[in-house]
């Protein structure tokens, strides 16, 4: 059990991140949330439960499939790196979420679904990040993937009920001081699971 609780905090971890960083997805649940309601903006944070049971699944599939090949893995992890990086530095210079609410107005739950499942973002996290941590989660314990899953998805939908419950009572928190200083903070520890991955692609390519 206790072996299994830094996979959660990483869950967590990747989970906040990914609910409160711009995107198509959390400009949805802003947008729904102003225009009808906090439930509207609740249902599309929920989208995630819906599209991403394939993506994860094919992800740990595939990599088990690799477990033999280091130096695949090794690039993966180079990968995983490079794509956490990439979120970083968006956490670090964020500074604002604009909505346009004329481009939102003839969206829909349906539509919300199928821009995040088209969206190339779960993908790459999945095969570059979350399917490694997984594999390697599992020969820690059993339970370390199920942790990890968990933490990432309740923190990853529960973010973005929050900000449509935030966004429906003030409008004006996604461009406050809190939400800037929260992300970027958000983007220096990623900068750490950074380093972690770049360590683990040297170690497959027996660097280290």
């Amino acid at each position: 059990m206790v072996e299994s609780l830094p996979f959660l905090f990483s869950g967590i971890l990747f989970g906040f991140v990914a609910g409160l960083a711009p995107g198509p997805l959390l400009t949805l649940v802003i947008a729904e949330t102003v225009i009808h309601n906090r439930k509207e903006g609740i249902r599309v944070a929920s989208a995630p439960l819906i599209t991403d049971i394939p993506i994860v699944l094919l992800s740990i599939f595939i990599l088990s499939r690799l477990s033999d090949f280091h130096y695949v893995l090794g690039i993966i992890s180079f990968c995983g790196a490079v794509f956490i990086g990439y979120l970083a530095f968006e956490n670090i210079t964020v500074k604002r979420i604009d909505v346009n609410l004329q481009e939102a107005r003839v969206r829909s739950l349906k539509k919300g679904i199928i821009t995040n499942f088209l969206s190339p973002h779960p993908y790459l996290f999945w095969i570059a990040v979350g399917a490694p941590i997984v594999l390697k989660g599992y020969r820690t314990s059993t339970l370390a993937p199920f942790f990890f899953i968990m933490g990432f998805y309740s923190f990853l939908v529960g973010s973005k009920m929050i900000v449509a419950l935030v966004v429906e009572r003030s409008k004006a928190f996604l461009k406050s001081t809190a939400y800037v200083v929260v992300t970027r903070l958000l983007g220096f520890i990623l900068l750490l699971f950074c380093i972690i991955f770049i360590k683990d692609g040297l170690k497959y390519f027996g660097f280290i």
